[in-house]
């Protein structure tokens, strides 16, 4: 039995990063970056102006008072054509080109218009309102890294510095599995001792927010040849992903049914509560992590280690970001086990951040799974937590 921290390094030694393909930027939303973004020209390639008012000399308008001849206009996308003349001040609007010779806008506020002239209505400290050439970027700098995941602010910078296209990883494809005799799917009427099948309901659209791609191939019952008969359905896919029949009773035949296949268990038990039943194997073309059949149990352990893995296939490094907060009750002390508690994270008004567990962390209730943010994350052989002891917390 291996740590969380353990069996995520495991995974992604196991694992490499998927090849790359081209797409268009305005369809790369989400995506991940297979290679740096370089700038193929300056932002903005010309100075520009910051506001509306008037480009000028600073030292012809530094006093107030001061009158400087109106000489002509500069706007977004056409420019003044020619030096400031001496004397003179150009009309210009905010993003246009600063005509040649200028080093201050004058802002309309501190300016008025007199015939043909305008004079200066208030002294200036120092120039400025003008934004450099490449202020913002240059042509040829390293805008975004590979691995990088593309938010809209990013494809922005995408766009602007010349991205029509752009490399992307592939998107990993996880094929779903359900196991038990008991499950049907949602919507059939239920026998005796029949339960509804959820988790890859929620497991889905998880894994499609993580940047992957989820089909759900289906329910196999406690036989191995339905198991095998599924598993041949996922040989396009990189990630195999079996829900259920991990454990040690009589008719648990997933992991065997994958040995035979010749996928080979690096791993068969983390030491987590809950979650211990989770097993990751490599096969030939794509790799199984087994979660157990416990809704609160597969949807914790595809946060810990689903989540890192799909990162690993997209070549982005995957750390999950924690939370640091304060217990609003008392928890207890753990056991030799890792323990994730689900909590609702609550922010002060005073922007201090605490958290509370809910009461009942039994591994089978999605309705307490449904209301949570965070998992509180207590190392294994913890003492107790008094109310407002600082906690770790991971998000959901």
């Amino acid at each position: 039995m291996i740590s969380v921290a353990e069996a995520v390094e495991t995974i992604r030694r196991a694992l490499s990063p998927l090849g790359a393909e081209e797409v268009a930027v305005e369809e790369a939303a989400g995506r991940t970056l297979a290679a740096p973004v370089v700038a193929a020209l300056s932002q903005p390639p010309f100075a520009a102006s910051a506001m509306d008012g008037y480009a000028v000399r600073f030292a012809e308008a530094q006093a107030e008072g001061a009158r400087l001849s109106l000489a002509g206009v500069s706007s977004a996308g056409e420019r003044f054509a020619g030096p400031l003349p001496a004397g003179g001040a150009v009309r210009i609007f905010t993003g246009a080109p600063v005509p040649e010779g200028a080093d201050h806008v004058l802002v309309q506020e501190e300016a008025r218009a007199e015939g043909g002239e305008i004079v200066v209505a208030k002294a200036q400290a120092k120039p400025g309102n003008i934004r450099a050439a490449g202020i913002d970027f240059r042509e040829g700098e390293r805008l975004l890294e590979r691995g990088t995941r593309l938010t809209g602010p990013a494809l922005a910078l995408a766009a602007a510095a010349g991205a029509a296209r752009l490399p992307v990883v592939r998107r990993p494809r996880v094929a779903l599995i359900a196991n038990g005799d008991e499950l049907v799917l949602p919507g059939k009427d239920l026998e005796p001792d029949q339960i509804v099948c959820s988790i890859p309901y929620g497991l889905g659209p998880m894994i499609e927010g993580w940047g992957a791609d989820a089909t759900f191939l289906g329910i196999a019952p406690d036989e191995r040849s339905a198991i095998r008969r599924l598993v041949a359905q996922a040989t396009d896919c990189d990630l195999i992903v079996p829900i259920g029949g991990a454990s040690v009773g009589e008719r648990d035949f997933m992991r065997a049914v994958f040995a035979d296949l010749g996928f080979r268990p690096l791993f068969e038990k983390v030491a987590v509560k809950p979650g211990k039943p989770t097993w990751f194997a490599p096969g030939k073309s794509a790799a199984a992590l087994g979660l157990p059949g416990n809704p609160a149990s597969a949807l914790v352990m595809a946060i810990l280690l689903l989540k890192p893995a799909v990162a690993r296939l997209l070549g982005q490094a995957g750390e999950a970001r924690l939370i640091r907060a304060r217990t609003e009750t008392p928890l207890p002390a753990t056991g030799p086990r890792e323990t994730y508690l689900r909590a609702r994270l609550i922010e002060g008004e005073d922007g201090a951040r605490r958290v509370a567990a809910f009461g009942n962390q039994d591994s089978s209730l999605l309705s307490v799974f449904a209301r949570a943010d965070v998992l509180i994350r207590r190392p294994a052989g913890a003492p107790p937590a008094s109310a407002g002891a600082p906690v770790a917390c991971v998000a959901i």
